[in-house]
């Protein structure tokens, strides 16, 4: 009995320890701010990983082996959602419990929020305004940094969140809804605030505009309807409403794509893995060279780094986190080639390096040169041992046995969840990919190809994407048996449209 009692606790640590390893120093503090109700704040102010954290929950018995619910409803607030299953949960099994278990307030769960609403610019202007009411030595690196400063000095409580619907009104008044809905649950009347002035602005933007087109109409029809020449009137008033449509589309355009027309389009980094202390990953170059003449063609500034182990691969994620040039320009995008397993990548030294961990230096917190500009990753490495089988369908006749295909596991949340992020995978989580030794891999070949032939065409990345999921799959191994399937995540908020070159296509 103590044995088994043995096992299941160090079970349970191993769970935990994974957990820990798969959190960035953001979901730590994000962890330590959610907790801050529950823990003693002079604790939680030593801890520097989410192992601390673990240790201070299951010394208040907040966490155990047979309840782990509270480290579930953690993970849920801060969308780390692909790690519930590692202690039997999912997504929606946390939502439908919340309500009878949840223990993280309502308050608590407020200042979150807002504060991942909070951008880096809209911080600067926050701090700006309450440079009276913060300490001098106190540093703010975020905006959980900021409420908790704000709650020691008192001016911030559950009952009184005054001072911050007064810098929110100033800053960026939709910031007010999240304030709004807390207040209106405590039952609290809500105050009717102007929020129109962003909307009254636009539109008289637009009027200005309809006005200008329609300016010269005017001087036209004055001398028509002196003689009262109506047919000619209609003409004008009809390519007058035409020009003034085709104002409003081209504005329209703009707002939903992100700006590309820049001097300088970005970085695009190449981690072309190879060697490997007991095998080659064959083809590899072709794709790699492949991939610099693409996007050199597409304006991108390229950097190729070659075998690199996993502490590498790390230490030059954080060495263009810090690039000071990403400032000027349009984009970032980064590709992966290399072994992996379930959202993770191999270095040459067969240690793995969670993709997260990765695409999280590039967030608006810890790169803000790039903030509310698109980063795109690609990444070429398999996710899993599992292989996918072709499915044979026939409208007219039964289907063969399919007891053997592998049902494919949804991919897990490898890119942060803020906005502007573009994750593209070789294949769907679980399942290997494939390389030709000579002619490179399905999935880069199949990016390439489309990327020159659907970018002259204007389309949009997530239609080009698309397009390489179907090239992909119609493809299998020589002998029949093996299909693969690409899968992208994001979280772009806009469309993604590569400038059209004036060279031709590099092949």
């Amino acid at each position: 009995s103590s044995n088994m009692e043995n096992d299941i606790s160090l079970k349970f640590r191993q769970q935990l320890f994974l957990i820990s390893e798969n959190l960035v120093s953001e979901d730590v503090a994000a962890l330590k701010f959610l907790c801050t109700d529950l823990l003693n704040l002079s604790k939680l102010e030593g801890v520097k990983s989410a192992v601390d954290i673990f240790k201070l929950l299951m010394a208040q018995e907040y966490l155990n082996a047979e309840d782990t619910f509270l480290l579930a409803e953690l993970l849920y607030r801060i969308k780390c959602h692909s790690l519930l299953e590692k202690i039997g949960y999912t997504k929606e099994k946390v939502q439908e419990r919340l309500s009878e278990k949840g223990r993280i307030s309502p308050y608590r769960q407020m200042l979150y929020e807002l504060s991942e609403n909070i951008t880096s610019e809209m911080l600067k202007k926050i701090i700006f305004l309450l440079q009276n009411h913060l300490p001098k030595q106190w540093t703010i690196l975020s905006a959980l940094d900021l409420l908790t400063s704000l709650e020691k000095q008192g001016l911030l409580t559950k009952d009184n969140v005054k001072i911050l619907e007064d810098v929110c009104m100033t800053v960026s008044p939709d910031l007010l809804e999240t304030i709004d809905c807390y207040k209106k649950g405590k039952g609290e009347k809500i105050k009717i605030k102007n929020k129109n002035n962003q909307k009254m602005f636009r539109i008289y933007l637009l009027n200005m505009i309809m006005l200008s087109c329609m300016e010269e109409l005017f001087l036209s029809l004055k001398q028509y309807f002196k003689y009262k020449k109506w047919s000619i009137v209609a003409k004008l008033l009809f390519a007058a409403s035409t020009n003034i449509g085709l104002v409003f589309i081209n504005i329209y355009a703009t707002i939903k794509s992100y700006k590309m027309d820049g001097p300088h389009r970005g970085f695009c980094l190449i981690i072309n893995n190879v060697n490997f202390n007991s095998s080659q990953r064959k083809g590899s170059c072709k794709d790699a060279e492949q991939l610099e003449r693409v996007f050199t063609w597409l304006g991108l500034e390229v950097r190729t780094y070659t075998d690199l182990t996993s502490g590498e691969m790390i230490n030059l994620m954080e060495t263009w986190q810090h690039m000071q040039d990403h400032q000027d320009r349009n984009c970032f995008i980064c590709c992966i080639l290399s072994h992996g397993k379930s959202g993770a990548i191999y270095g040459t030294d067969y240690r793995l390096v969670s993709i997260r961990v990765l695409t999280s230096h590039f967030t608006a917190k810890h790169c803000p040169q790039l903030a509310a500009k698109p980063k795109l990753f690609f990444i070429q490495a398999c996710q899993g041992d599992k292989v996918q089988r072709p499915v044979y369908v026939d409208t007219d006749g039964p289907t063969p046995d399919l007891s053997s295909v592998q049902e494919r596991i949804s991919l897990y949340e490898s890119i942060p969840e803020e906005a502007d992020f573009l994750l593209g995978m070789a294949t769907v989580d679980g399942y290997v990919s494939f390389r030709h030794i000579e002619e490179g891999t399905w999935y880069i070949q199949a990016l390439c190809s489309k990327l020159q032939l659907l970018v002259p065409r204007g389309e949009d990345i997530l239609s080009i994407l698309t397009q390489v999921n179907e090239d992909v799959a119609r493809r299998d191994s020589p002998s029949g048996t093996k299909k693969q399937m690409p899968q992208p995540a994001y979280t772009l908020r806009r469309k993604f449209i590569f400038p059209i070159p004036m060279a031709p296509p590099p092949s």
